[in-house]
């Protein structure tokens, strides 16, 4: 599985050996070697002998830039972290109805700042670009640049003064993507077209739009849910809702409950680290693996905010292990986001080995980074039953004036539960 990836390391009192058959297994031994050596008492390694390659051929990230722009220096910043753990996808969600990020000098009215919503007029420049995808490069990140398209478009109509599937707006975007696919991207192997959330009023738009993408030499990726592809018409898809569903002989990437944008810093990290990816125990020719994405809906302030509300890194850490490693005991549909309460059971003590690294990571490896996470295996939580203030806030019950199993209020008995 996965044999470009994969690599051998080798520790021996006199030397260290590294085999691989490709740059990028030689690349992700690397960062094994480094966090060895970071882990050690710095005297002396362990003489070991590692075989590793990864379960799933596509481990990434989303950033959605188009909602909030996110600086330059903050993006490579993530680049070169997640790359230490072997997340090996960079998903670059550009444009969106709040703005145009991407500078076109064939339509330079796009990054006007009277057609933006959200960070007026605050978008990547083509050397920017080229900075991004070279900066991917050197860390064995693969770059997926995602145009959204017909929907999500908004700014595309303020600025073009057409929709994207009239025949004018379709002309526009055509030019559009030959100047995207061959002048700022000449080098990246595959664009994401969107096609999510939209109603679509000309049945020839994506199918155009696909040939004429693929005809610039690029493989083409779409959410699914979008458009209804058969095998051959597409050459990946990107499963965001539950209702997407992998299909024979389209390779499927895995973002259905992979959104981070919850706020819920405890919760999500469970699931993303018990759950396995498309519920598959390792990848396949139709299941390629899975990208965690971070969705700006809600307006923060800053790169650091962003990272530290929807609690990146250590999301992503987990992510990178289910990636890797495969496997998982769920698919977001058992436990979830609890863990179990058994300190005996399996599940729990998998994720307490896993808090006990990120932890040592976070303090090494993120030092000085917005790390959202404290240990939580240790702390027990003990829930009661609902009791009813029928809408009034200053209501008190028991459980404020004593901790017990049972309770009653109003002649009624409440339960409580670890």
């Amino acid at each position: 599985i996965n044999p470009d990836e994969a690599y051998r390391l080798r520790i021996t009192p006199d030397s260290i050996l590294i085999e691989a058959t490709t740059e990028k297994g030689i690349y992700w031994a690397r960062q094994t070697l480094a966090q060895i050596v970071e882990s050690s008492d710095g005297n002396s390694v362990p003489a070991l002998e590692i075989t590793d390659w990864p379960a799933f051929r596509i481990r990434g990230f989303m950033h959605d830039v188009g909602r909030s722009y996110i600086s330059v220096d903050e993006i490579k910043k993530h680049i070169r972290l997640l790359s230490k753990f072997k997340i090996n996808v960079f998903h670059w969600h550009l444009t969106e109805n709040q703005g145009w990020r991407l500078e076109s000098n064939v339509f330079p009215q796009l990054n006007d700042p009277v057609h933006y919503e959200r960070h007026h007029a605050q978008y990547y420049t083509v050397a920017q670009a080229h900075e991004i995808a070279e900066y991917c490069r050197q860390h064995n990140m693969l770059l997926i640049p995602e145009i959204d398209m017909p929907g999500h478009s908004a700014a595309f109509v303020r600025a073009i003064g057409h929709d994207m599937q009239s025949p004018e707006g379709m002309k526009v975007l055509k030019r559009l993507m030959e100047e995207i696919c061959t002048e700022v991207f000449p080098d990246a192997p595959w664009i994401h077209i969107g096609t999510d959330e939209v109603q679509f009023t000309n049945p020839s738009f994506v199918p155009e739009m696909v040939a004429h993408v693929r005809g610039l030499g690029k493989k083409v990726i779409s959410w699914n849910p979008g458009w209804a592809y058969r095998s051959g018409e597409i050459d990946a898809t990107q499963l965001w809702s539950y209702r997407g569903k992998a299909q024979p002989g389209i390779p499927a990437i895995d973002s259905r409950f992979h959104y981070i944008n919850h706020f819920d810093a405890f919760g999500d990290i469970v699931a993303l680290y018990n759950s396995r990816i498309a519920d598959a125990e390792k990848g396949s020719d139709d299941i390629a693996g899975g990208i965690v994405a971070v969705w700006n809906d809600r307006l923060l302030p800053n790169d650091e905010q962003i990272v530290l509300q929807n609690n990146f890194y250590p999301s992503m850490l987990a992510f990178a292990e289910r990636t890797w490693c495969g496997g998982g005991s769920e698919y977001f549909d058992k436990n979830g986001t609890i863990l179990p309460t058994d300190e005996n059971d399996a599940v729990f003590n998998g994720f307490v080995d896993f808090e006990k690294r990120m932890l040592w990571h976070k303090k090494h490896t993120f030092t000085d980074e917005p790390f959202a996470y404290v240990k939580q295996t240790n702390v027990k939580w003990r829930i009661t039953d609902a009791f009813p203030n029928d809408g009034d806030l200053l209501k008190s019950f028991p459980p404020e004036t004593g901790i017990d199993d049972t309770y009653e209020y109003n002649g009624i008995g409440y339960g409580s539960h670890n």
